[in-house]
């Protein structure tokens, strides 16, 4: 991680560019401590009526209207390339949690990118917020309580084994990979518990389970180690 721009006890919310349904966005608003924008995340938000606390990314496509109105100190640019938003304002920050909206929207190259730099922080406890879903990378256990029949879809970024407790189709002996077998559409039948072998499993749950996924995320004991 970089020298953290952002220090906080408590979850993290970092909103994107890919504008995605205003409820959703007012939801976590409203229960959100500090706020971050990735670049034009920063005209999302002000179009709620207020401004992150905290503006970051290289500032090629914020307004200057929303950046002229934010502090100079609260404006942080990283102008290198070769990453995305996304992942300059994740190595900026250190939080418990980070709450990602307005990545999972748009473009399919941006979506894809994302799923990215998700796989590329196993040790952080990261969750991105669409319009229908939410996902995040599986620690080594993860312990989720659903009810019988959600929608429980794994996706390996690259070769992963595991077992799992209450998944209808249970994962266990299974080689995952994104060139073979994946792990979509699956279905809860009851609480349900992820044990991953190595790091790259990512999860995804209608955005209706966005409180368990979180408490999950925060409740897991034990995290990857850093890349």
């Amino acid at each position: 991680m970089d020298d953290p721009i952002v220090l906080s006890q408590e979850p993290v919310l970092l909103v994107g560019g890919a504008h995605g349904d205003n409820a959703q966005l007012l939801a976590v608003l409203v229960e959100a401590g500090t706020v971050v924008a990735a670049d034009s995340g920063a005209d999302w938000i002000a179009s709620t009526g207020r401004l992150p606390d905290v503006l970051i990314g290289d500032l090629d496509s914020v307004s200057d209207a929303t950046r002229g109105a934010m502090p100079p100190t609260a404006v942080h640019q990283i102008a290198e390339q070769d990453s995305t938003d996304l992942d300059k304002a994740i190595r900026s920050i250190s939080a418990p949690l980070i709450l990602g909206i307005g990545f999972l929207g748009g473009q399919v190259d941006h979506l894809l990118a994302a799923m990215t730099v998700l796989s590329r922080y196993p040790d952080r406890a990261i969750m991105l917020i669409g319009d229908h879903d939410v996902v995040a990378h599986v620690p080594p256990r993860l312990d989720l309580w659903l009810e019988v029949g959600t929608r429980v879809s794994l996706f390996p970024m690259r070769l992963v084994r595991g077992r799992s407790t209450g998944l209808h189709w249970p994962i266990d002996g299974l080689d995952l990979s994104p060139y073979d077998r994946v792990g979509t559409s699956n279905r809860a039948d009851g609480p349900v518990s992820i044990q991953a072998e190595e790091p790259g499993l990512l999860i995804i749950l209608p955005v209706s389970e966005r409180n368990v996924l979180q408490q999950a995320l925060l409740q897991a004991s034990d995290r990857w180690p850093a890349l």
